[in-house]
């Protein structure tokens, strides 16, 4: 899923070029970090942790608070940011931004509520505690590089935990200028910090190092179980946001015009490179002809051009490396049911595309493709559609389109995913948990449940015997 984490590189580099997917020019080099530096920011982040963890809970908050204040102020910024280094459209961006805000202030409001329980037990008192757990390493995709950052570091801060975070190679920005507004609202220095760096270098020694005590890594399924290989080794704790190919589940008895007008947002939007894209789309075989003449003028204007024009809906791929994978799924030649227009000149553009039917077996149909593709594929009945939508090895999200309350409910239990949507395409809100089944992940994050995922539960009986 990420570009900030692959294999085994033999040469590492000193210093990271940050490249404009939509101009391919120069945005910025940042310094690479070793496992020297990170060494020294994991003893920075444990001093700093123990003084934050001694903050009594409403100080902790007021300055997570501010910190979202402190984004607040910047997020025009801070959008620009993310449309120069990763190629979002300026309307995602500012969203992108927004929900940084959002999230810290969220956390924030967790921080006094992060209480133990009172167990009834025979012979005295029996309380449990959340403590935190340490230094907590954050690594990031370039897919979504401030949301997914955020992911992490806001709950695990407000738990008590120092961070640190490792963004991908390719959009180190907005990472860098979120740890300046941290330490702008008031953060101790050293409690939240950046790391730019190779995965295999500066990741790798993040996930290795006796000093962090939990690794959350977004990213490939295969990388992810790499990472969670590493962490066995020290019983680490670890949680993991991984692959998908989640299926958009058309049944003949819903508003087929409704569910064809937002089906390209739910494979198109960041030019599909997002775990939780629709780009499986299953429709009901009485109404496949109908659903396939209007998805095709609604795929066509989805405005496909300069991410920093508002009007913009789709921008490029985030590498050339990028979009020569996805070339690989999609032959030039292929026979495409639609395919939208791009920009002229540089950049790294692919068009918005849809395969059907035989065009869109093999690989396409089951693997994660990262890209602006979507593959159609009818089915007869319920059991044909819940069978299709869990023949895939991801379980991350899904949606299910019907009128049917009844098989609404029946499927979204039947579909093996951690999130689903019923008439909709939205999976994720920073007030409810999110994570994969089989090889999506492990874990959640987000929700209600998130401070406490960064913590550890101390049990303590108090006798109240005589003797």
């Amino acid at each position: 899923m990420t570009a900030a984490n692959t294999p085994h590189q033999e040469h590492h580099v000193h210093e990271l070029q940050v490249i404009d997917p939509a101009t391919e020019e120069l945005v910025a080099t940042v310094p690479a970090a070793t496992p020297d530096d990170v060494d020294a920011a994991v003893t920075r982040a444990a001093r700093a942790g123990r003084t934050w963890a001694a903050l009594a809970p409403g100080d902790r908050a007021r300055l997570l608070r501010r910190f979202a204040e402190t984004v607040d102020g910047q997020l025009e910024e801070l959008a620009r940011l993310e449309v120069r280094e990763a190629g979002h459209p300026i309307g995602n961006a500012r969203w992108e931004a927004g929900n940084v805000r959002d999230l810290l202030d969220y956390a924030a409001g967790g921080v006094e509520r992060l209480t133990g329980e009172q167990i009834p037990v025979a012979g005295g008192l029996n309380v449990t505690f959340r403590e935190p757990l340490g230094v907590v390493a954050v690594i990031a995709p370039w897919n979504f590089p401030m949301p997914i950052a955020a992911w992490g570091t806001a709950p695990a801060l407000a738990a008590g935990n120092a961070v640190l975070l490792k963004p991908a190679e390719s959009t180190p920005l907005t990472a860098l200028r979120l740890a300046e507004l941290a330490l702008d609202a008031g953060l101790p220095e050293g409690l939240f910090q950046v790391l730019p760096g190779e995965g295999p270098v500066a990741g790798k020694a993040l996930v290795d190092h006796p000093g962090t005590a939990k690794v959350v890594f977004t990213g490939s399924t295969a990388v992810g179980k790499q990472v969670m290989a590493a962490c066995a080794d020290r019983v680490k704790r670890v949680t993991l946001e991984l692959g998908g190919k989640s299926p958009n589940i058309v049944f003949a008895d819903a508003d087929v015009e409704r569910a064809a007008a937002a089906a390209p947002g739910s494979f198109l939007d960041n030019t599909g490179q997002d775990c939780c894209a629709r780009s499986r789309i299953l429709v009901q075989r009485e109404v496949y002809d109908r659903f396939m003449e209007l998805l095709e003028p609604a795929v066509l204007a989805f405005r496909t051009g300069d991410p920093s024009d508002p009007d913009t809906a789709m921008g490029p791929l985030i590498s050339a490396a990028q979009r020569d994978r996805v070339r690989s799924y999609v032959g030039e030649d292929a026979p495409a049911a639609i395919r939208g227009g791009i920009p002229d000149g540089k950049g790294f553009w692919y068009p918005a595309t849809v395969l059907e039917g035989a065009a869109g077996g093999g690989r396409a149909a089951v693997e994660e493709i990262f890209g602006p593709v979507a593959v159609v594929l009818p089915f007869e009945d319920e059991a044909d559609a819940v069978r299709l939508a869990n023949a895939t090895d991801y379980g991350l999200s899904g949606s299910v389109w019907t009128r049917d309350v009844a098989r609404a409910l029946r499927v979204s239990r039947a579909v093996a995913a951690g999130n689903l949507s019923v008439n909709s395409h939205s999976s994720v809100r920073y007030s409810t948990p999110f994570g994969g089944y089989k090889q999506s992940g492990l874990g959640r994050e987000l929700g209600p449940g998130a401070l406490a995922a960064f913590t550890e539960t101390k049990n303590v009986f108090i006798s109240t015997d005589d003797a």
